[in-house]
């Protein structure tokens, strides 16, 4: 269960480069994938928030048709959507399709959202490369972008809030109520148990 916000934290943004290029990409919890971008050399923004629906104005309360996703904003002269894509994949449970470690249902299934023929090309590529690598079928499908809306401003890098929550570990910080529920949900063990040393998780990896 997430912890209950009490306070807002506001987002931190950074400047986008000439050279800028964004993903869109679902793997269960947004404030995991988030922070698992924002550890991404050539990452310069990420926003948590909800993809792959039609409706207008999806929030967390209601986004039916949605899946919650993350919009990352990256350098192309750093890393290629083919390289951000290969590497956010060894950031999930590649094998589950019906919701991602703990969280379970429509809401928490993994995708990529691709926006161009060429963003099509390199995902399909990366989840065959991954298929090579673990010898089987990817639960990833590589889906048309529709529509990205953002979540409400108390996801944003919920990883670093410093204001206080109600969770299970009673009122802590909202860094701290983050790092208890993604141990709880055993995302990096099970991440590690599918990729082994080619995991990336919570930050750390090849």
């Amino acid at each position: 269960m997430r912890p209950i916000v009490l306070t807002v934290f506001a987002a931190l943004s950074l400047a986008a480069p000439a050279s800028a290029e964004t993903a869109v990409l679902a793997g269960g919890c947004f404030w995991c994938v988030e922070k698992d971008m924002d550890h991404i050399k050539g990452v310069t923004k990420t926003t948590s928030g909800f993809g792959g629906g039609t409706s207008d104005n999806p929030t967390y309360q209601d986004h039916e048709g949605y899946t919650e996703a993350v919009k990352v904003e990256f350098d192309e002269n750093i890393i290629s959507y083919g390289e951000l894509v290969t590497r956010f994949l060894r950031t999930i449970d590649v094998t589950d399709g019906d919701g991602q470690f703990c969280d379970r249902g429509s809401s928490y299934v993994p995708a990529v959202f691709y926006m161009s023929d060429a963003q099509k090309a390199a995902a399909e590529k990366a989840v065959a490369e991954a298929e090579k690598a673990l010898g089987q079928k990817l639960a990833v499908p590589v889906l048309k972008h529709t529509r990205f809306g953002a979540a409400e401003a108390y996801h944003q890098d919920y990883y670093l809030g410093e204001n206080r929550v109600l969770s299970r570990f009673g009122l802590v910080k909202q860094s701290e109520a983050y790092a208890g529920y993604r141990e709880g949900c055993g995302r990096d063990a099970r991440v590690k148990e599918v990729w082994g040393k080619a995991a990336y998780t919570d930050g750390t990896g090849s």
